[in-house]
């Protein structure tokens, strides 16, 4: 096909000239390159044809004139890569028009190929050169050869330069130096100890002792000492009572229709005022100060009962729990009872502690009063130390064992009253008459009466001056709160008077003209 057309192309260019030999295609020299073409690129390569289309007629090949004896015609194929020379001495014998193609023997490599494919195949595009191209490859690593050692690149390493070597070897000296000044100031500062005691348990015990009290450093309250100094004598209490808030004096319940609900516990108010005047009352709560406050500010309005409130900010936390640390009240710990309804709370004195079971808001409840007995013997018999007493009721229904140990105590009173007071005095009658109309005594003596015991002398007058305090409450509850008020509205006004109030736009304290500096 090539041929035919390149014979087209060059037949009216030398038509003058002369023709092209038509000789005996085995006469014609076919002179070949000795040295190999380069094969084309991939992008230079023309594609392959489709399989999908129809396979074209044959070739077109010219009919040559052949010599007598010649036989059949041969057809000769000329590999791309030979040059075939033009002779135009013979270009007159060139037909002017291509004969019509005939069948012959003669076959080729390409037309034996075409008449192989199957016309309704699929054509095969991975054959075809693809110019897409993948920024991510690279080419194959070259194989070591034998013998070799293959080179992993563990070996290597960058290039530092010496100021960057400089660099990193003042950086680490400088984190050396930070971590033995460290330990040292942890080894000398931390938790320093007076005399000898500091010396007596030995460099590794002392270092452990300032470690720990670093890591504990954010587990503890804000301040060392909870509570300011006792009162002189004789407003001081002598004991120390320790209560909580929610599940001992109040209980709280949410709900669909009201929210939370806060109801306070039957008998709470005479349970402060009585208790008052034997112990200094702490209300020590778990909960924070911002949901807890209001309900203090309920229940002890003028702070007559509750002086001293410590909320979540002033506990502690000692294995992942919530632990009130009584060591940090600034009290002496042989004169603090903690009343809480949860152990965990007390977890580091419980020797100081009466664990009792939360208040779950029935209305008929007597928990709370019936630990007034115990708790007021504790201040009217004014004993050195609480713990070994606590100690003794542990694992026990205080209320019912106390009456009992009370109610031993009164029989023994009256059997040794009796003994040392005959019911009889001499002359007078006695038995069933003399105690329903008196006993018949000598004129001039009189029968004496049955005196009361030292808790019970002590208990009437703890009554009495509760029912004073009341009294005097009541009649002067408008003075109170008045002064509440006043108090209140003065330090609003100097918190206007600051730089908060100032920012929030608050009046000017008095004096001031108000004008802008220029």
């Amino acid at each position: 096909m090539l041929r035919a057309a390149s014979s087209r192309l060059l037949t009216p260019a030398f038509r003058s000239l002369r023709p092209i030999s038509t000789t005996c295609p085995t006469l014609i020299k076919v002179r070949s390159s000795s040295k190999p073409q380069p094969q084309p690129s991939p992008a230079e390569r023309p594609p392959q044809v489709p399989q999908d289309i129809k396979a074209p007629a044959e070739p077109f090949e010219p009919i040559v004139n052949q010599p007598a004896g010649a036989g059949t015609p041969q057809s000769t194929v000329v590999p791309p890569s030979t040059e075939i020379p033009l002779d135009f001495t013979a270009a007159s014998d060139v037909p002017l028009t291509p004969p019509e193609p005939t069948t012959s023997t003669v076959t080729t490599t390409q037309t034996s190929t075409q008449d192989d494919i199957d016309i309704n195949a699929k054509p095969d595009f991975s054959q075809l050169p693809s110019l897409d191209i993948d920024p991510e490859a690279s080419l194959p690593e070259p194989q070591p050869e034998e013998g070799e050692k293959k080179r992993t690149g563990a070996g290597k390493k960058e290039y530092v330069s010496s100021m960057e070597k400089s660099r990193r070897m003042w950086i680490r000296a400088g984190y050396g130096a930070l971590i033995v000044g460290g330990l040292g100031a942890v080894y000398t500062v931390g938790g320093q100890k007076q005399g000898e005691a500091a010396n007596s348990e030995g460099p590794i015990a002392n270092f452990k002792n300032n470690m720990s009290e670093l890591f504990d450093y954010f587990n503890k309250p804000a301040f060392k000492t909870l509570l300011p100094d006792p009162l002189p004598p004789p407003h001081q209490r002598p004991y120390t009572l320790v209560i909580d808030l929610e599940g001992l004096l109040v209980h709280s319940s949410w709900d669909r229709q009201n929210g939370w609900k806060t109801a306070k516990r039957p008998g709470v108010d005479y349970f402060l005022g009585y208790l008052s005047q034997f112990y200094e009352i702490v209300l020590f709560t778990s909960q924070p100060l911002y949901t807890a406050a209001p309900v203090a500010e309920k229940l002890d309005p003028y702070q007559a009962y509750l002086p001293y409130r410590l909320f979540r900010e002033s506990t502690r936390y000692v294995k992942g729990k919530v632990v009130k640390d009584l060591s940090y009240l600034n009290r002496d710990l042989s004169k603090v009872i903690l009343l809480d309804t949860n152990a965990e709370h007390a977890g580091l004195q419980p020797d100081n502690s009466i664990i009792i079971n939360p208040w779950d808001g029935k209305p008929r409840d007597k928990g709370l009063v019936e630990m007034i007995p115990f708790l007021e013997s504790i201040g009217i018999f004014n004993p050195a130390d609480v713990r070994p007493i606590l100690k003794a009721y542990e694992g026990k229904d205080i209320p019912i064992e106390y009456a009992k140990k009370e109610a031993e105590a009164k029989k023994r009173a009256i059997e040794d009253w009796e003994r040392t007071h005959p019911t009889a005095v001499a002359g007078a009658g006695s038995g069933f008459l003399s105690s329903m109309f008196g006993s018949v005594a000598a004129p001039g003596s009189t029968r004496p009466n049955q005196p009361m015991t030292y808790l019970e002398q002590k208990r009437a007058q703890a009554q009495k001056i509760y029912q004073e305090e009341q009294k005097y409450w009541a009649e002067h509850a408008d003075e109170f709160k008045k002064l509440i008020e006043e108090d209140k509205q003065r330090q609003l006004a100097e918190m206007k008077g600051s730089l908060l109030g100032y920012l929030s736009g608050g009046p000017k304290p008095e004096g001031s003209t108000g004008a802008v500096p220029q």
